[in-house]
């Protein structure tokens, strides 16, 4: 990978996060601070990288040491900006307005890289200079992403047990100071840690105990998610065995012994072989009607949409210009006008007459845009059903009656 598409490619992943993010609720506390955990290490680690391998380089040549000053003041804005937003608890309802001037922040320092920092950057290195950084990023990134999978939690909780039981344990630390004597760190090596790699293991540190808590309040939502659950099942199955069970049907209730007669009235159960003694046995016989009404829905959309029309147009018009003509004659008489032998100036204006153009705006036409109701007539079909009885004949020498009363 190149160096300038290994530069752009964080803006693109960047921004899938915060579409994500935007599309969140104040609810989904969990879902916000795991990707604003993502976002948040993304664009550190992308800093740092810069700051580590691209800006030295940067710095030293004369016609990109103005904008590494510049790129380094903004990933520092970008970075107190990522701690405020990050400051603000995640169903608070300011967090999406804060993550908008975040983005827009972003985006800024993004376009301001690549219209301003990737092409210097490709003037002023050569191809093995940019092709060695971005290799050395790239190796970064790997790192980064390896820190962040790895089994950290379980090594962190496990440590804590071990801790625990230290502490209930009085001869835990003297045997601990034992066998495991402290090798303090040499200066020299702690001086040669460079910033960069300390702001990487604080992320790591804080991204390991993040998924810890999330994993630990994961495990307390699923437990009383399954408390829940089990009290709505057995709720459910009471109402179930308490209900009265139907068909649908009163007749079909009354056939399968499922409906409750009215008080004061016997109703047949065809399911018996024995003859009824009462005087009077109801089956009810029931019918569907159709009940039509109606809705209003879009069945379309007319856009009427006005614009401007350029026309070329001429007009010939008639013009005079006048000049002055200059002629001699002889004079007609011999008599002295005026007078003579002085000095005489004498000057005459030419004039010419040019076009003036002037546009004026007239009405020419008016479009009305209205709705019109018209009326039509829909014939809708159903298949309704309706009880019959079936009248099967006796061995007795009357036949059974059939009548209705309404």
């Amino acid at each position: 990978m190149t160096l300038r598409s290994l530069m752009l490619s964080v803006p693109t992943k960047a921004n899938e996060l915060f579409d994500k993010l935007s599309s969140t609720s104040d609810r989904a506390v969990k879902t916000r601070e795991i990707l604003f955990s993502e976002l948040k290490n993304e664009l550190e680690v992308h800093s740092d990288l810069e700051e580590k391998y691209l800006f030295p380089v940067l710095r030293k040549q004369p016609q990109t040491k103005d904008l590494v000053a510049s790129a380094l003041n903004d990933n520092r804005e970008l970075r107190k900006k990522l701690e405020e937003v990050d400051g603000i608890p995640k169903n608070d309802e300011n967090f999406l307005l804060e993550l908008a001037e975040l983005r827009k922040k972003f985006r800024q320092h993004a376009r301001d890289e690549k219209k301003a920092l990737i092409p210097a950057v490709q003037q002023a290195l050569s191809d093995e200079q940019a092709q060695s950084i971005a290799e050395k990023m790239e190796r970064g990134l790997v790192e980064a992403d390896h820190a962040e999978s790895s089994d950290e939690p379980h090594q962190t909780a496990g440590r804590n047990l071990r801790s625990a039981e230290q502490d209930h344990t009085p001869e835990a630390p003297e045997a601990s100071a034992e066998h495991e004597p402290e090798q303090p760190e040499p200066e020299s090596q702690q001086a040669d840690a460079s910033e960069p790699e300390r702001a990487a293991e604080r992320r790591t540190r804080d991204a390991v105990r993040q998924t810890a808590d999330a994993v630990a309040q994961s495990a307390g939502q699923i437990a009383e998610s399954s408390s829940r659950i089990a009290g709505t099942a057995a709720r459910t199955a009471e109402r179930a065995a308490a209900a009265s069970l139907s068909t649908g049907s009163i007749f079909w209730d009354a056939m399968f012994g499922m409906w409750a007669p009215w008080q004061g009235r016997s109703v047949s159960r065809p399911s018996s072989t024995q003859p009824s003694s009462r005087a009077e046995e109801v089956i009810p016989l029931a019918e569907e009607t159709l009940t039509v009404g109606k809705k209003t829905v879009e069945s379309g959309t007319t856009r009427v949409r006005r614009y401007i029309v350029e026309t070329p147009v001429e007009e010939q018009v008639s013009l005079y210009d006048e000049r002055v003509v200059v002629e001699r004659r002889r004079p007609v008489t011999d008599a002295k006008t005026g007078e003579v032998l002085t000095e005489l100036t004498v000057e005459m204006v030419e004039t010419s007459e040019v076009p003036v153009v002037a546009r004026g705006v007239r009405i020419r036409e008016e479009v009305v845009v209205r709705r019109e109701r018209t009326r039509r007539v829909a014939t809708v079909r159903e298949t309704l059903r309706h009880d019959e009885i079936e009248i099967e004949g006796t061995k007795s020498n009357k036949p059974a009656l059939a009548h209705s009363r309404r």
